[in-house]
């Protein structure tokens, strides 16, 4: 593989722009631009009780929480969704109400594609077996890609997947010997 991956989304409605933990999404700065704080190693946006509400009162549904079954049956279908697209997935981390994977793959395709193809086929399964959400979505909008450049990065990423607290499932792949990030 040329490079790998360390991709991460949420369900729908589980962590809201406003949200006391920190968020990142547009906000107006006191120029009245819209500007986003999403540069690692810097301070995100937090609590913000206006901007939280607005997001609750547009939402088209409850928040999504996955189940056990559930991530069982994404598992496999990322397994396919990868081999089908000539990808490694390393690791997985499925929670109630986000994912975590780390895939390598060859060339250097755009990483919101990747992100994409996860979400879309991973719905397209919870579809299949489980009624479609009020919000016509499992995910939120968008995703982390983080690209794994350096070997510690890879391997401290897998170390922060597979650790995940409560997780609904873990795996990892078994790496050949030798086996690094480009």
């Amino acid at each position: 593989m040329d490079r790998y991956w360390f991709l991460t989304w949420r369900t729908y409605g589980t962590w809201l722009p406003g949200d006391e933990r920190g968020f990142v999404d547009p906000v107006v700065d006191e120029q009245g631009r819209r500007v986003i704080h999403n540069t690692p190693g810097t301070p995100v946006d937090a609590d913000n009780p206006r901007l939280r509400q607005y997001a609750r009162e547009i939402m088209r549904g409850q928040p999504i929480l996955l189940t056990a079954e559930q991530a069982t049956a994404l598992h496999a279908q990322f397994q396919e969704t990868a081999t089908f697209r000539g990808w490694q997935l390393v690791a997985v981390a499925i929670q109630t109400n986000h994912v975590h994977l780390i895939v390598g793959v060859p060339g250097d395709p755009d990483p919101t594609s990747l992100l994409r193809d996860f979400k879309s086929y991973g719905s397209r399964c919870l579809n299949r077996r489980w009624a479609t959400p009020a919000s016509k979505t499992w995910w939120a909008e968008s995703g982390s890609c983080r690209v794994l450049k350096q070997e510690d990065y890879f391997h401290n990423a897998i170390q922060y997947v597979l650790e995940q607290e409560n997780p609904l499932l873990t795996w990892h792949r078994e790496a050949d010997p030798g086996e690094r990030p480009a």
